[in-house]
């Protein structure tokens, strides 16, 4: 700090106590410039600067608040004090620090998440970087809106038990399925978790990412979905046993064949297929019903992909699950046109996700 400024920051942190709004202005602008002209400054020099700014940012309109929090924003070596204060003002004022500046501490940020609305927890959710303890406060706490903004934020790091309730609140809101799908340190099984909510674009996504994920994480990502899969999905159809011996019947016989699929479903058998299916696909009932009730024809595609069944009998299933449909064969052969275009592998992959529950049942 220069000699004349040194001599005149006792008068100026004096002038604080001055009555007249205008002066004060004054006084805060003057400090202010004095503080970004000395790079060289002691720590009491420190704290005395933000002990008086922050005193005379208190009696100062919004816009003047605002323009201060603007102007210290990014600065490294700002005043803790003034910068803690400004991060707790309203969101007008708080939004620039809260958003950009470095010198605020976890616990700064813990306490503002805490205690603030929604554009606070916003401007920290769009923060360089976000710890986990502080982006567990903004899921549990934020809304839609403000868990968007986190999700796509590369910069700010989920723990698994905020990925898994993010991904729960995202199931249920089409606003967050693709910065959900997007995000890309979302661990791959909620990434996978998400395929039959979103639509056809972000499925196709989903089916990328998975064909190229790494084989030596596949195991451990597998490992964590099986932990939260719950073991009932649903109660079964009336038939579901007398279906289920006349299958095992045929599989024992050798008779359990992708055409045999077919005839199951032509001749209006429809718990037999589902349970044949997830039988050739080794997948659990519950998640071949979903496939076919819901007509999740690109799924159906997935399942007989991974089984390398060939085109042509995908198609006849597509053509079958779609028989009211007026636009049936067209819809069908777009479809197949998909199925030609997917890799096995990437189907391989995403099926391991879907087998997750058979073997949580099975646990």
């Amino acid at each position: 700090m220069s000699t004349a400024t040194l001599s005149r920051l006792p008068d100026l942190i004096a002038l604080a106590e001055e009555g007249s709004s205008e002066k004060r202005r004054a006084l805060l602008r003057e400090l202010t410039e004095h503080f970004f002209g000395s790079p060289a400054r002691t720590e009491t020099e420190d704290k005395l600067y933000g002990a008086v700014l922050a005193k005379l940012a208190d009696d100062m309109e919004t816009a003047v608040r605002a323009e201060l929090s603007a102007r210290f924003a990014t600065t490294a070596d700002a005043p803790h004090s003034l910068i803690r204060r400004l991060a707790n003002d309203e969101a007008s004022v708080a939004g620039a620090v809260l958003s950009q500046s470095p010198v605020l501490t976890d616990e700064d940020l813990l306490g503002v998440v805490r205690s603030h609305g929604q554009d606070h927890l916003r401007a920290v959710s769009a923060r360089p970087s976000v710890s986990e303890a502080v982006s567990e406060v903004i899921v549990e706490r934020g809304d839609d809106e403000t868990l968007g903004t986190l999700l796509r934020n590369d910069g700010a790091r989920l723990s698994r038990k905020a990925s898994e309730a993010a991904v729960e609140r995202a199931k249920v809101n089409p606003a967050l399925h693709e910065a959900t799908v997007s995000r890309a340190t979302l661990p791959p099984d909620l990434l996978n978790d998400m395929y039959f909510v979103v639509e056809a674009r972000l499925r196709n996504q989903i089916l990328e990412q998975n064909a190229r994920m790494d084989p030596a994480l596949l195991d451990s990502a597998l490992a964590a979905g099986r932990a939260r899969i719950a073991t009932d999905d649903g109660a079964l159809p009336a038939d579901y046993s007398e279906c289920l011996a006349y299958v095992e019947e045929l599989k024992a016989a050798g008779q359990l064949t992708p055409q045999m699929l077919a005839r199951f479903l032509r001749s209006g058998g429809r718990t037999a297929f589902l349970i044949a299916l997830a039988q050739l696909s080794d997948i659990d009932f519950h998640t071949a019903r979903q496939i076919v009730e819901r007509r999740e024809l690109d799924a159906l595609a997935v399942v007989c992909k991974a089984a390398d069944l060939d085109r042509a009998l995908f198609l006849t299933y597509a053509v079958v699950l779609l028989n009211d449909d007026g636009d049936a064969m067209a819809k069908a052969h777009s479809y197949a046109r998909m199925y030609a275009d997917l890799s096995r592998e990437a189907a391989l992959r995403t099926l391991r996700f879907w087998r997750m529950r058979r073997g949580a049942q099975a646990a």
